[in-house]
């Protein structure tokens, strides 16, 4: 009985200290009061789309349903009018070039798509990548890195990693140096956009001028509180992992390390663990109804803290990433004439002439 004992208090701590890490509770702020006006009735109908697709795939499993999540995100760019051309990019990096009419090739920026680390693609995010090319007027690479489950976690991160050693030196053109380069991510990609910051510093590479990240998850200790108030309020989230509020914390840590083969509290893949100093300046936007809000605002607190510039914008309403429905949605319109007066603030050229 007391080797049981002692087994189960030796699995606690390693739960708590290796896995979990520090209580990060100090950083969270008291909850934002609801929201005084309603969103445009594009943000309805955009809800609504999201509420049948989770309705239809519910009764899948397995391979089946991942295969469906994947081809109804890439579906979101089809019969869209873009404004940009798509190329492939060439070189030892997958993925494709996103330039508007008149980009300049010395301008770039590295953006990494989300989907959760198993999902997502160059195609299913062309409507962010086409936007910020037009917006910045630079060229875009969106990076095809590698998924989960097919591939180590560890793999998409050092394929962030490589496209960052090779766009600083090479652009749609070839070989050529940078005279500007952002990254740029949404909810996992804002993860792997946020550790590649802190990576780029310690190799004592040329950083970022800038970084802009959308709904970021920067956690995967899922000790935001967040994650559980913002539940019933978030619809895109809300319905995907909200089976996971109902399975024990310490057995999601677990979980969690089997599915990564890297412990939830490391900063490789929760860079709200990591160092935050020495940081270029950094934009997040979040909705202040999604489940990742607090996965921001902590985010933010300690990167001030540690003296890093970061800016953070919360929206009411909002679903996870809205700004991936522009045109329809105005509330994404304006959160993208936010991202250019924060890059034009930051002394980043932008190509749209900005509102007075």
């Amino acid at each position: 009985m007391i080797w049981l004992v002692f087994a189960i208090v030796a699995w606690f701590l390693v739960s708590i200290w290796y896995l979990r890490g520090e209580d990060l509770a100090a950083l969270d702020e008291p909850a934002l009061p609801l929201p005084g006006s309603p969103p445009s009735e594009a943000h309805h109908a955009v809800v609504a789309r999201l509420g049948e697709f989770s309705r239809s795939n519910q009764a899948r499993r397995g391979k089946a349903r991942l295969q469906v999540i994947r081809g109804y995100l890439d579906s979101l760019s089809d019969g869209r009018e873009f404004g940009a051309s798509f190329e492939p990019a060439a070189g030892p990096v997958r993925g494709e070039w996103v330039q508007a009419p008149g980009a300049d090739s010395r301008r770039r920026l590295l953006y990494l798509h989300g989907g959760a680390w198993f999902a997502g693609s160059p195609k299913s995010h062309r409507a962010i990548t086409d936007r910020l090319a037009r917006l910045t007027g630079a060229a875009v690479l969106a990076l095809d890195y590698r998924l989960l489950p097919e591939h180590r976690r560890r793999d998409g991160i050092e394929d962030s990693r490589e496209a960052w050693r090779w766009i600083l030196d090479h652009g749609p053109c070839g070989a050529e140096a940078a005279d500007s380069v952002v990254v740029a991510g949404d909810s996992a990609g804002g993860s792997l956009a946020l550790g590649l910051l802190a990576w780029i510093r310690d190799e004592g590479l040329r950083q970022a001028n800038a970084a802009v990240v959308f709904s970021p998850s920067t956690d995967l200790t899922l000790s935001s509180p967040s994650l559980r108030s913002n539940l019933a309020s978030d619809p895109m989230l809300g319905p995907a992992f909200g089976a996971l509020a109902r399975i024990p914390a310490l057995l999601l840590l677990w979980a969690t390390w089997y599915g990564n083969r890297l412990p939830p509290s490391h900063p490789d893949i929760s860079p709200l663990r990591g160092d935050l100093a020495g940081l270029p300046p950094i934009l997040i936007q979040v909705s202040e109804q999604e489940m990742l809000l607090d996965d921001a605002r902590r985010y933010t607190a300690k990167a001030r803290r540690a003296g890093s510039p970061v800016t953070l914008q919360s929206w009411p309403h909002m679903v996870h990433v809205w700004q991936m429905f522009t045109p329809e949605l105005p509330e994404a319109e304006a959160a993208y004439k936010a991202v250019a007066r924060f890059l034009a603030g930051v002394g980043v050229p932008v190509a749209e002439e900005l509102p007075a």
